[in-house]
């Protein structure tokens, strides 16, 4: 006998729920394809097909049904359901990185919770508010090298109206005594007052973070609030303290068998060992660093290993182990486009052959360790000298890139290195920004899907945030709700009957949006043009074993107190690199 349609979208749930969303799809379409003459039915069918492809990825076929879904709920008077539908719509538009279309569709999710008194759903509004302007945010931040609380107005201003959001839905879900849902909140509050320099305030929420990441038994939560507090803990200058939470992110990250993250935090470990001078310390870190980055293939964290490794060798007075890594990253930063990288690195080659006082013909790239074939280093102790110190400024200035990236906040979920998804994101993932599924399949934020239990008492999938929204706003906005009406009976797997005529073609329809809804949504779009679904800009190579929250900036500034001490005056006809070649593309995760 065949499926009914409810029978197959109850296993395309099952199936979602195991967390196997390319089965719960087919399952999906395939009761689509049956249809239903069931409106409820069918308004959760579209929302958890929305979820599954914004789970895989497929961002237009999320936006295609959560579109649906909001045309649906509207037209048979759903409220809560047109409110959870722009919900899910403005969560997908944040993914692509269209701030103002998303924002319109989390307040009017806001507007219907509050006017129906759905404070459950107003909690999931104000948090995915909080969202919108904190990756908008961030993604202004993108290529700017600023540390936190050195912002631009518009920036600045964005983290604020992100942090009275977050500020907002704490309360309320405080009120509601949702303590996973307060973990979140105190995450995303943490990373937005840390974006704005309050590093004080940034610590106390990690700790609440923390707190509830352990009471929940959330490892993943617990490691990126070790990061997060130790990202913090770098700029009010208490390396020692950040040292201890980065050991704990490291060791977490094993018991999790996460690679990338052991690599950031060993990444992270070795620029913080730099701080402290501690050069021995840092190797090793740098090393373990670039073992994972070489077993992953990442050449952009290869390379930035090899920068590390060779500051380090250089600060040491190991010129020949510097001399050999800063010629792999040579070779890395030509492979991968890198121009200042490579316009860095060959300056580097050239200050220390002349220290060692070899030339190119002497070397012999096929060792593991470069050969001095024939040439005895010049060790006169003031060219030396001059050529360690530096070789010190230029190692401050480049192991800088690892807080100049800490001043880019962390996932949308309250993870730095999840966040900034695409953008500082890919992510967050973000992003950036590219977005991290929440632990355990946990909501973050997202409004809630129509559930099909409203009908068979099950419970169903909580719904993720999502992405492309108003291509139905496209058609919408420039009709009324009588073409609407007449586009509902193309909705695919809508079966209309006498039983459901009614409800779709009623003659008046109170919950019609305002025109100052479609307005606004016309005022965001005008902009867009031609370039409404451009990816968003490349920032630089990606690196997925370096943190975002890269630091090299703190690090140069710590060093360069201690320059005049150090070394001795360069020669006037030396020209030193500008303070903004630091450091080449920080990239996001």
């Amino acid at each position: 006998m065949e499926a009914s349609c409810l029978e197959l979208a109850l296993e395309g749930e099952r199936l979602c729920k195991a967390r196997d969303f390319k089965g719960g799809t087919a399952f999906f379409e395939a009761a689509v394809q049956v249809g239903t003459e069931d409106l409820k039915t069918l308004s959760a069918i579209y929302s958890q097909l929305g979820n599954a492809y914004f789970y895989l990825k497929e961002y237009g076929k999320a936006l295609e049904y959560h579109r649906h879904d909001l045309t649906l709920a509207r037209t048979i008077g759903d409220r809560i359901g047109e409110g959870k539908a722009s919900g899910n719509l403005g969560n997908t538009l944040k993914v692509l990185g269209r701030y103002d279309e998303a924002a319109v569709c989390c307040q009017r999710h806001l507007d219907i919770s509050q006017e129906q008194g759905d404070k459950v759903g107003e909690a999931r509004a104000l948090y995915n508010m909080g969202n919108v302007f904190h990756a908008k945010g961030k993604q202004q931040l993108w290529g700017v090298s600023q540390d936190p609380g050195e912002l631009p107005p518009d920036v600045r201003d964005a983290l604020q109206r992100a942090t009275t959001f977050y500020e907002m839905n704490l309360s309320l879900v405080k009120e509601l005594g949702d303590r996973a849902a307060q973990g979140r909140a105190f995450g995303n509050l943490g990373n937005t007052h840390y974006l704005l320099g309050n590093f004080v305030e940034a610590i106390k929420f990690h700790r609440e973070r923390l707190s509830i990441a352990k009471e929940f038994g959330d490892k993943a939560a617990e490691r990126r609030a070790y990061s997060n507090l130790g990202n913090a803990l770098i700029f009010l200058g208490q390396f020692n303290a950040a040292t201890e939470y980065y050991r704990k992110t490291l060791q977490l990250s094993r018991q999790l068998k996460d690679q990338v993250m052991e690599a950031q935090a060993c990444y992270s470990l070795g620029n913080t060992y730099t701080l402290l001078q501690e050069y021995e310390r840092a190797i090793d870190y740098h090393l373990k660093h670039l073992l994972i980055a070489q077993e992953l293939n990442d050449r952009v964290g290869e390379g930035r290993a090899c920068w590390s490794l060779s500051n380090a060798y250089m600060s040491l007075g190991k010129h020949r182990q510097a001399l050999h890594h800063t010629r792999k990253h040579l070779e890395i930063s030509r492979e991968i486009g890198d121009r200042n990288g490579e316009l860095t690195a060959r300056m580097n080659v050239e200050e220390l052959m002349e220290a060692l006082g070899v030339k190119e013909a002497d070397l012999s790239p096929s060792e593991s360790e470069f050969k001095v074939q024939g040439a005895r280093p010049k060790f006169i102790k003031k060219a030396s000298m001059e050529s360690v110190d530096l070789w010190k400024y230029s190692s401050e200035k480049v192991t800088l890139c690892f807080l100049q990236k800490l001043a880019r906040d962390t996932s949308d979920e309250d993870c730095f290195f999840d966040l900034l998804s695409k953008f500082q994101s890919s992510r967050m993932d973000d992003q950036r920004c590219q977005l991290d599924e929440p632990p355990n399949g946990e909501n973050a934020g997202g409004a809630d899907p129509n559930t099909l239990n409203d009908m068979i008492d099950a419970s169903l999938l909580t719904s993720p945030q999502t992405e492309e929204l108003f291509d139905l706003i496209a058609s919408s906005q420039s009709r009324r709700l009588d073409d609407q009406r007449v586009s509902v009976s193309n909705l695919p797997g809508l079966r209309i009957t006498h039983n459901n005529l009614g409800h779709l073609c009623g003659e008046s329809d109170p919950q019609e949006p305002s025109d100052d809804f479609f307005n606004m949504l016309i005022k965001c779009q005008s902009s867009r043009i031609d370039d409404q679904r451009c990816s968003p800009p490349e920032g630089g190579p990606r690196a997925p074993t370096v943190p975002d929250e890269d630091f090299f900036s703190l690090i140069q500034r710590v060093q360069a107190k201690r320059m005049d001490e150090q070394r001795v005056q360069l020669p006037s006809d030396e020209q030193e690199p500008d303070e903004d070649e630091r450091e080449p593309g920080a990239t996001d995760s």
